[in-house]
């Protein structure tokens, strides 16, 4: 892991392109706007932790200079600055980055983090860690934030169908992502940004990624869940022999399980398998057997099998009037993103079906179905000092009136409730902190403190 080559090409030869005596560069991250109108700030920490507080060494400086020295067929590399990087500072970037809290709400077009320089002959090292710096901010972020949005959905349709809302929000969509990704540190770093909102998850690197850079001994929780292999394995003609198996091994009194019924044909599993054949051992178990119909359209589907399941099972009205299932439930996992569950729990409260009965898994729409433009991150230089003077820059192209940069030394404010960006002094409670300066990580929040935001 070397940090200096965590960079884009281009940024090698900047160094020598900034306007002579430049001692000094402030730059700032933000979503210029996007789907959602406001973000959930959230990864900073981890970012530190991983590449900031790794010292840099003099054999990544070697490695760096070999490496770019191919790469440009020149000697481009500021090799004597990262060296000094690290004979006058143990290896760590010499830079000053502060941020809001992690876990909080921001509308968008409001700085999230500051990175300035703090040695003169080091100034353009915020330009030189801007794509580790932004890639980890706007994926974090925008992954919070997508769960975040749907999160207020779902809990939405709970307060109008459903007895107690916030116990039963935390569960209500599982991250299934991990296999959807392209790399582990993506299941790590997004399956813990849909921690910040819910409790349920397969994505094993998610639980790890917040034990080791958020405090968290155990992040989220999962049940026992067939898989259809663990039915198709079994032969066409034993599928009931399947499904009979897994709950005699799983299903306890208090317990949860979860079967996907349509390897073959989730009508006849739903109403004569799980409704005819099983339904003593599933009531008799004492456990909530939910079925997962894993194709089809998924509205459609899910209101037929809680139609099925009703007719088998039975129902029970809740203090709202909605029906509530007996002894099962439902799992929707193929298809989900934010419209399509808008869509299912939509159409089963028409149905006079509680959302209590339906949970969701999510995977690439979770984690894989974004990207830095979904919220329009960047990060933009819009201070430099040259010569001893403060230079506030900025950009302001002809062409796009929406990527105008802000300019000057940015601070974010809270006035009357309302989150302001400004460069001015305004005499407010300011929200950003300072979270790591000249290799120290000041700040160090648990996921719990990051949920409770």
């Amino acid at each position: 892991m070397n940090i200096i080559t965590s960079t884009d090409s281009y940024k090698v030869t900047h160094f020598k392109q900034y306007p002579p005596d430049t001692t000094q560069m402030f730059s700032y991250i933000e979503s210029r706007g996007g789907v959602y109108s406001e973000t959930k700030f959230f990864g900073l920490q981890s970012l530190l932790k991983t590449w900031l507080e790794n010292p840099v060494t003099e054999a990544d400086v070697e490695e760096a200079d070999e490496l770019f020295r191919a790469h440009f067929g020149a000697d481009y590399f500021p090799k004597a600055g990262w060296l000094k990087v690290v004979k006058d500072y143990g290896g760590l970037p010499p830079i000053k980055i502060r941020a809001v809290p992690e876990g909080m709400l921001v509308p968008t077009h409001n700085v999230l983090v500051t990175v300035e320089s703090t040695d003169p002959d080091l100034f353009w090292l915020p330009g030189w860690l801007e794509t580790q710096i932004l890639r980890t901010i706007w994926y974090g972020t925008t992954v919070a934030t997508v769960s975040h949005s749907i999160k207020k959905l779902i809990l939405n349709f709970l307060e109008r169908t459903a007895d107690d809302p916030q116990t039963e929000i935390p569960f209500k969509l599982h991250d299934f992502g991990a296999r959807g990704v392209s790399s582990a540190e993506s299941a790590g770093l997004g399956g813990c940004a849909h921690l910040v909102n819910f409790m349920g998850s397969d994505t094993v690197e998610a639980l790890l990624f917040a034990r080791r850079y958020y405090q968290e001994p155990m992040a989220a929780f999962s049940i026992p869940a067939m898989e259809h292999s663990t039915v198709t394995s079994w032969g066409k003609d034993a599928e009931a022999e399947a499904y009979a198996n897994f709950v005699k091994r799983f299903a306890r009194p208090g317990t949860i399980v979860a079967a996907v019924s349509d390897s073959y044909d989730i009508y006849h599993a739903v109403e004569h398998i799980w409704g005819e054949q099983l339904k003593d051992e599933v009531v008799n178990s004492g456990a909530t057997v939910v079925i997962r119909p894993d194709s089809g359209d998924p509205p459609l589907i899910v209101l037929r099998t809680l139609q099925m399941l009703e007719q088998k099972f039975g129902v029970t009205r809740n203090s709202k009037g909605y029906k509530v299932l007996n002894n099962t439930r439902v799992i929707q996992g193929d298809g989900i993103n934010e419209d399509a569950i808008r869509r299912i729990l939509d159409l089963a409260e028409r149905y006079e079906y509680s959302a209590s009965n339906i949970a969701f898994g999510m995977g690439g729409a979770l984690l894989q179905q974004v990207n830095r433009d979904t919220q329009k991150f960047a990060m933009k230089c819009s201070e430099v000092v040259v010569d001893g003077v403060a230079r506030p820059v900025s950009k302001d192209p002809v062409t796009d009136p929406g990527k105008k940069s802000k300019t000057g030394r940015l601070e974010l404010y809270r006035i009357n409730g309302k989150l302001v960006t400004s460069s001015e002094e305004l005499g407010a409670e300011k929200v950003l902190r300072t979270v790591y300066e000249n290799g120290r990580l000041l700040i160090d929040d648990s996921l719990a403190e990051i949920r409770a935001r």
